[in-house]
């Protein structure tokens, strides 16, 4: 049987971090229906025209539509073996999709990952977030002005033409290097819309998953390497009970 993960957590939980963690240590795909969305621009059959149609118009893709990317992505070669879902389910009604449509393969969610974090911690962890540019060599540092403020000089930046808020400006101390910070990280308001949509869409997955007796919490708080050593324990245990 497969490995199928999901992923579940507020932003700044550390999401992206672990999913490289168990892509690496259990060789199977990340399979997020966002990027898989955007990547239906280049695309020209009829499940792309049907899903940039939508998406022009402003409207959200529809669970049959969301299924649909799903299966398709869960055909190809590479997703043999499992996945690590993110960003999929988004409501109750694609969670039972897509029990029913592992099930007709043969398998089933192998674990539901939470990854358990403060609202206030997930804040200063999205809105604090400063990267390095991408660089051949290193590619990109991450540093944070709340929990990484010895290796940083932090200022504010006022618009000399007072049209715009003031800006957080983060220098990394040891070379001078100007950090950059995601649009949507910058701006305070987009971060706790986010943590809204999360209390919205993901906490009744959350109760769902725990009423099925699949739910997993890991303590998102801890140290990446301590995160990734508790998701280790609960996926081998996993797959020990599959055998």
């Amino acid at each position: 049987m497969g490995l199928y993960v999901m992923l579940l957590g507020v932003q700044g939980a550390g999401k992206g971090e672990q999913a490289k963690f168990i892509e690496q240590q259990y060789g199977i795909p990340q399979v997020s229906t966002g990027d898989l969305m955007r990547a239906m621009k280049t695309r020209t059959d009829p499940l792309a025209v049907r899903v940039q149609e939508t998406m022009a118009a402003g409207k959200l893709v529809d669970d049959d539509t969301t299924n649909e990317i799903l299966v398709e992505r869960l055909s190809k070669p590479d997703a043999q073996n499992g996945v690590i879902l993110d960003g999929y389910p988004r409501n109750t009604a694609q969670a039972d999709f897509l029990e029913t449509h592992l099930a007709q393969k043969g398998e089933h969610l192998s674990a539901v990952l939470f990854l358990e974090l403060d609202l206030y911690t997930a804040f200063k962890r999205a809105f604090g977030r400063v990267k390095t540019k991408p660089s051949a060599d290193k590619g990109e540092e991450v540093y944070n002005i709340y929990t990484t403020p010895d290796a940083l000089d932090v200022s504010v930046e006022k618009d000399p033409g007072a049209l715009y808020p003031p800006r957080i400006v983060a220098k990394l101390k040891t070379t001078g290097e100007e950090l950059v910070r995601r649009a949507d990280d910058a701006n305070a308001g987009s971060v706790i819309e986010r943590i809204e949509t999360f209390l919205e869409t993901t906490m009744p997955l959350i109760a769902h998953y725990r009423a099925k007796g699949l739910l997993k919490t890991v303590d998102a708080h801890k140290s990446i390497e301590a995160v990734s050593a508790d998701i280790a324990a609960i996926l081998d245990q996993a797959k020990a009970a599959q055998r």
